[in-house]
């Protein structure tokens, strides 16, 4: 009787709620880690000046093993949106100075999608399934919020994917936040970012020309009125659907 009056398994339990506490924030903290050490040490490892410095060797490389080549470039590209580096952009140009607009905008694109997935699995782990179902049990303006984006999910994920001004890890974290599913996750990412992946990688299809001519790529193009205002017409595009439901709530429809 005295051996059946203890709770079973308290060591156990006592030991497995900090372990499975801390495996919660691991994943987000390697990634702030790797992203604090990637700014100190490899802010001059991805740049517009290395890729120029080494272009040749790179050229040879991948017209020597094309295969390895995009596969060792998705793996980098990869890495450096999940775990936070700097020189996205930098991959992106070089995505498109060894493979062309097409398939380099491919390449460029899915390891893009593959690494923001990895960063909106490790926010979901640490803190977003707690904070949606904080928020799904909370009440007034938090919870409005909440039915908010979950009632126009599709048209936010897409408006924060194309909006140029919206950094790409934030438009990571916040889905993750807010309970947005994987699947729909990925779709909208992959899909968003096709405008601004194929105008930076079109960019990085001359970088041949513009090496010659000792010059540095105008990163700004995004910017200009023949790109940003089709873009900003698929913004209003998406933002349709969130108008016409609030037009309609008004009007009692």
């Amino acid at each position: 009787m005295t051996h059946d009056s203890q709770p079973p398994n308290s060591d156990s339990r006592g030991k497995d709620a900090p372990k499975s506490g801390l495996a919660r924030y691991l994943p987000l903290a390697v990634i702030g880690v790797a992203a604090v050490l990637g700014a100190v040490f490899l802010k001059d490892v991805f740049s517009f000046q290395a890729l120029a410095e080494n272009r040749q060797a790179l050229i040879a490389f991948r017209d020597a093993n094309y295969l390895i080549s995009v596969l060792l470039f998705i793996a980098v590209y990869v890495a450096i949106v999940g775990f936070s580096l700097p020189g996205a952009t930098i991959a992106t140009l070089t995505g498109g100075f060894l493979f062309g607009t097409f398939p380099g905008a491919l390449f460029n694109i899915t390891a893009a999608t593959v690494g923001a997935a990895a960063i909106f699995m490790a926010a979901r782990w640490g803190l977003g399934e707690r904070l949606a179902a904080k928020m799904d049990a909370g009440e007034g303006a938090v919870k409005k919020i909440k039915e908010g984006i979950d009632e126009n999910q599709w048209s936010m994920l897409f408006l924060i994917r194309l909006v140029p001004a919206v950094p790409f890890f934030v438009a990571n974290l916040v889905p993750a936040l807010v309970g947005v599913p994987l699947s729909r996750f990925i779709i909208s990412t992959f899909l968003g970012i096709i405008p601004g992946g194929v105008v930076y990688t079109s960019v990085g299809a001359g970088l041949g020309e513009v090496f010659a001519r000792g010059e540095t790529p105008n990163l700004g193009i995004i910017f200009e009125p023949a790109i940003l205002l089709p873009i900003l017409g698929l913004c209003a595009l998406a933002a349709l659907p969130i108008v016409i439901k609030a037009v309609r709530g008004q009007k009692g429809l």
